[in-house]
């Protein structure tokens, strides 16, 4: 069973390292927890993300909760969502007291923007992760979900519960199918 200080450390080193919101945190996130731990598999993780965008809050806060809970119950929940957000909460509360020194300063601008590119390419990394273990099937799924939200204007919302729906009808058919034989 692990220690409790293991898992806040470990969520707390993936809040301290990374910039650009819980998709730039994706990355760390499954080389500390599927390479490094070996807490959970790729599979698992690709349910726990999926779990952890349906629901509301913050993708990485969610997806640290979820693993917290598997590894440790309760506690290991608990100190894996401090060890998430302490991080980031004590950066915002040290720029909000001294934001106003250094908002105008080029330096402070110049990092921001150095670093966009880098969340950028964060970001993308778990995608092209995360597709290596699909169908390519999945792959027209994708492409039609996101012409609804970004062609169509269709809310995300809508989006996953129609992509729900139709994966749970979709396993009862292979489930139907295979009775059948």
């Amino acid at each position: 069973m692990q220690r409790l200080h293991t898992i806040f450390l470990s969520f707390f080193k993936i809040g301290l390292f990374t910039f650009g919101g819980g998709y730039a945190m994706l990355p760390l996130i499954e080389r500390e927890l599927i390479a490094k731990r070996k807490w959970i598999e790729q599979k698992e993780f690709l349910d726990l993300l999926t779990l952890a965008q349906s629901v509301p809050g913050p993708i990485a806060v969610n997806t640290s909760v979820f693993v917290g809970y598997k590894v440790r119950g309760f506690g290991g929940a608990v100190a894996a969502l401090l060890g998430a957000v302490l991080p980031s909460f004590v950066i915002i509360l040290a720029i909000a007291l001294f934001f106003a020194d250094i908002r105008q300063n080029p330096v402070v601008d110049a990092a921001f923007k150095g670093m966009r590119p880098a969340v950028v390419a964060l970001i993308i990394g778990p995608v092209i992760s995360l597709a290596r273990g699909m169908h390519w099937t999945m792959f027209g799924v994708i492409a039609v979900a996101a012409l609804a939200v970004w062609g169509v204007g269709l809310s995300p919302i809508w989006v996953l519960v129609i992509a729900a729906l139709l994966g749970i009808a979709w396993e009862l058919a292979i489930v139907k199918r295979k009775g059948k034989q």
